[in-house]
């Protein structure tokens, strides 16, 4: 059902580094158009029924598993670690360029860390024609931390930012806990690549971050539509309550709908009613809405005028 490719790419400050592009294709013969999903921190994909969406209105699957992350991780890695969001353009630019060889048309579906990275690409290709359209599902647009925290974050333009040290920030189960199926959630995935408690926080990792969003709230210019998905609930937990299964625990979807209209000119921002961080992972109700929005924009605004739109 799904086809791995591993994507070599050029060696960083820790040595051999790889990406993994996994595919599934549709069985509607000679399909012109592709999605490429990117995943968030501490994640990698899992997510078969976004896959089984996608293909079952005849567009091919792709999902690409970042440097340092779940099937591209290498035993002398450090999860996630890396010193700017520039660092993952070399695997975007690969996969593109592997998928556009069969597709002429191509949406990016991008999730939380993924979902900053996505529009930075983006507006660095505009004018290529390479990409028709994003799709940010909870987009890491900013911390979710009080404003002396955010200040402080940003401190870290100093040298602390270029080294590989862990911060003393703690670690919460929770978010983890409202997904997997041993604990509150519905769903299986490896917790070995996707633990309950998620990654230790480097500055290094913490300082890109920081650029990457200071460079996207003053302003990108995206030239293709993009759909901003975030949950209608914020919620700051440290200990589970029922009411984590019906927020965004990770993110503020505040932040998210204020620095959207920073993408470029045309952005379509739409909430989601009791969704979860990754949306597609909420519960029946907040999925099916996920699922219909995402069909409506991308009739709308990718497909518009094609007779044979899915």
């Amino acid at each position: 059902m799904y086809e791995l490719t591993v994507l070599p790419l050029p060696d960083d400050f820790e040595g051999e580094v790889v990406a993994t592009l996994v595919s599934r294709r549709t069985e509607k013969s000679g399909t012109r158009r592709a999605v490429l999903y990117l995943h968030g921190f501490t994640d990698y994909f899992f997510q078969d029924h976004l896959a089984e969406h996608y293909v079952q209105r005849g567009i091919d699957f792709y999902a690409l598993d970042l440097r340092k992350y779940g099937r591209s991780l290498l035993p002398h890695q450090t999860r996630g670690l890396i010193r700017s969001i520039t660092d993952y353009f070399p695997e975007i630019d690969e996969a593109v360029r592997v998928i556009r060889q069969d597709h002429d048309e191509l949406t990016i579906n991008a999730h939380s860390t993924g979902g900053l990275i996505a529009p930075l690409w983006a507006d660095r290709v505009r004018g290529r024609g390479l990409v028709q359209g994003l799709v940010l599902n909870s987009p890491f647009f900013d911390l979710n931390v009080p404003t002396p925290m955010r200040l402080a974050a940003d401190l870290l333009r100093t040298p602390l930012a270029y080294t590989r040290r862990a911060l003393p920030l703690g670690s919460s189960t929770v978010y983890g806990q409202t997904l997997h199926r041993s604990e509150q959630g519905e769903w299986d995935y490896d917790l070995e690549l996707k633990p309950l408690g998620g990654f230790s926080v480097h500055a290094m990792w913490l300082a890109a971050i920081r650029r990457a969003q200071r460079r996207l709230h003053a302003g990108l210019a995206v030239d293709v539509p993009v759909l901003v998905l975030a949950s209608s609930t914020g919620l700051r937990v440290r200990d589970f309550v029922p009411e984590a299964r019906s927020a965004d625990i990770v993110l503020d979807p505040q932040h998210i709908a204020r620095w959207a209209t920073a993408l470029g000119p045309h952005v379509t921002c739409v909430r989601i009613a009791d969704g979860l961080h990754d949306l597609v992972l909420s519960a029946e109700p907040a999925r099916k809405q996920v699922f219909a929005e995402l069909d409506r924009w991308m009739n709308a605004f990718v497909y518009q005028g094609n007779e044979n739109n899915p």
